[in-house]
């Protein structure tokens, strides 16, 4: 760890002893240092042996060889060592093919002789928008490989909201990317609550979400056992494997997107045991305040905003959970005139959290009102 994060680790010495931690400041660190995890790669003497052999060997495009004239200059480079180490054509073929399927080297079929060149590199695309992309995609460490083959250059995008532990649900990502682009049935493994016990469930990866409040990664499937839309958070996920084609997946897609207009974060089961539940609240703010409704229409995701008077209006939402919603309309109080909800323990619950908020503090307001 300190050799990927050295320059991010602190020590402070407690009376439980010395402990560790990381510490990024999104102000200076523009960069998810959490992406040479996936850089830092093993590798046998072997491996690293080929690697540059066969590199400087193909230096260039113009340069087309077979097989066994590459192993023939393999061994004159290692020639020069008191015991070299030798290769057999079985070992370099191997090598090629693992370049050829990374697009680092280039096959071409002459006769029964296979022909072997480095494949010629494109310029990477403007660095601005990798910058970017880096930074806020799923699976961004693509973007932060093509940057490293790029000059030096000045980075232009800073991020108040850095979310980088995200970079560690690459591999997972790039799977469900995969499984839902051929439109696959896949078997996930996860991992409970507790991070102890791993349980596995086949389902139909139908999208990815992603929340803009904390970064979190959710994908959404739809799990045949029990008919139902489910979501799984990536990072609880271990593994995936592909289990055959869904006939339906487009199906099930049409479906997912239909129920989006009714879903403020991810759920789609009411705690109520309806299929719908209805929540309004109407505030009031002074004056000077007209940015309270803006901030309304600009939050509303799947609710509509109306304006009572100047100084009044009025959230409503058809959802399938209420209780996505409520962290969101506590940044309300002290605003909030009348709340309702179709889901009247939901709506009980609030009220009672509020009464409880206003004895602790001492101040009027409380008995639901």
């Amino acid at each position: 760890m300190e050799s990927w994060l050295g320059d991010f680790m602190r020590f402070r010495q407690t009376a439980d002893g010395k402990n560790m931690f990381l510490s990024i400041d999104s102000r200076v660190t523009h960069h998810n240092p959490l992406y040479k995890a996936w850089k830092a790669k093993s590798f046998t003497d072997g491996d690293i042996t080929l690697h540059f052999i066969i590199f400087d060997i193909l230096c260039s495009p113009e340069i087309s060889l077979s097989l066994s004239e590459i192993t023939e200059k393999i061994d004159e480079y290692l020639s020069c060592f008191e015991n070299p180490r030798m290769f057999d054509e079985s070992t370099v073929r191997k090598k090629l093919k693992e370049y050829a399927n990374e697009g680092l080297v280039s096959c071409q079929k002459i006769g029964r002789t296979v022909f072997y060149s480095r494949s010629k590199m494109y310029a990477p695309i403007n660095f601005e928008v990798l910058d970017f992309f880096s930074e806020v995609s799923p699976c961004g460490v693509v973007g932060s490989y093509l940057l490293d083959k790029t000059d030096e250059h000045k980075d232009v995008f800073a991020f108040k909201h850095h979310y980088i532990t995200s970079a560690l649900d690459s591999e997972i990502m790039y799977s469900l990317f995969n499984a839902m682009r051929e439109r696959n049935y896949i078997i996930i493994e996860t991992c409970g609550k507790r991070k102890t016990k791993a349980s596995k469930v086949r389902v139909v990866p139908l999208k990815l979400m992603i929340s803009v409040q904390n970064g979190r990664q959710y994908i959404m499937v739809y799990i045949p056992e029990s008919k139902r839309i489910n979501a799984f958070r990536t990072d609880n996920i271990l593994s995936v494997k592909n289990d055959g084609e869904c006939e339906n997946f487009d199906e099930l897609r049409g479906k997912f997107k239909s129920m989006q207009r009714h879903l403020w974060g991810v759920s789609a089961q009411s705690s109520s045991g309806h299929h719908m539940e209805h929540i309004e609240f109407t505030v009031r703010y002074n004056d000077d305040e007209s940015y309270i409704h803006q901030r309304l229409v600009r939050e509303k995701r799947c609710g509509t905003v109306e304006k009572i008077d100047r100084n009044t209006s009025r959230f409503s939402a058809d959802v399938f959970d209420a209780r996505e919603l409520m962290p969101w309309i506590r940044t309300f109080i002290c605003r909030i005139e009348n709340l309702s909800v179709s889901n009247k323990a939901l709506e009980a619950h609030f009220k009672s959290d509020f009464d409880e908020m206003c004895r602790m503090y001492g101040v009027d307001g409380g008995d639901g009102k």
